[in-house]
């Protein structure tokens, strides 16, 4: 998988009137700053991260959504909870094929953050980080963060492999955090 290649994918899903992203670079893994290397270079969901990095849990703001058979993609922002500070914005295509009616209900009840639902229903899966990305926030992105536009943050692809198929794909990009 060519990283720039997926991230259009996953970003076109969901078109933005204003750009989101005005650069993005690969970034080897041994070369992520701390924090962000805390933060993404790691195989955990990134519900449970942030949720431990910041201290308290974070709540699921579902910016768009779409569906078409088995794959139900979305455009979200995690927030820490009960507030509107926002730590992670993201793109999810899920291929409902790979998982029981209950979970796939309560994804798209929307109401709990991805990671979340597949911990409680104890769904056997693996994440395999596909890459890191070093990205410059566009005026869309700078927004959904709360960061200056030409900002610079990390954010990382990634696959959830459901009861051992590739189920979930994911671009998340972490608020800017203090190095």
């Amino acid at each position: 998988m060519n990283p720039l290649d997926e991230l259009s994918r996953l970003t076109s899903l969901f078109p933005e009137e204003e750009p989101l992203i005005a650069d993005a670079k690969y970034v080897a893994r041994s070369l992520v700053p701390e924090p962000y290397r805390q933060m993404l270079v790691h195989d955990h969901h990134m519900t449970v991260t942030m949720e431990e990095y910041h201290g308290c849990p974070v709540d699921v703001h579902v910016l768009d959504r779409k569906q078409e058979g088995d794959t139900y993609c979305r455009k979200i922002l995690l927030s820490k909870q009960g507030t509107d500070d926002s730590v992670q914005f993201g793109f999810v295509r899920f291929d409902f094929q790979y998982v029981t009616a209950a979970v796939r209900d309560e994804i798209v009840a929307e109401a709990t953050p991805l990671g979340r639902v597949l911990i409680n229903h104890n769904v056997l899966r693996n994440i395999d980080l596909g890459a890191i990305l070093e990205i410059t926030a566009g005026p869309a992105l700078a927004k959904y963060l709360q960061m200056e536009v030409g900002g610079v943050t990390y954010g990382r692809l990634a696959t959830i492999f459901c009861n051992r198929r590739p189920a979930v794909d994911l671009l998340e990009v972490s608020a800017p955090l203090e190095e």
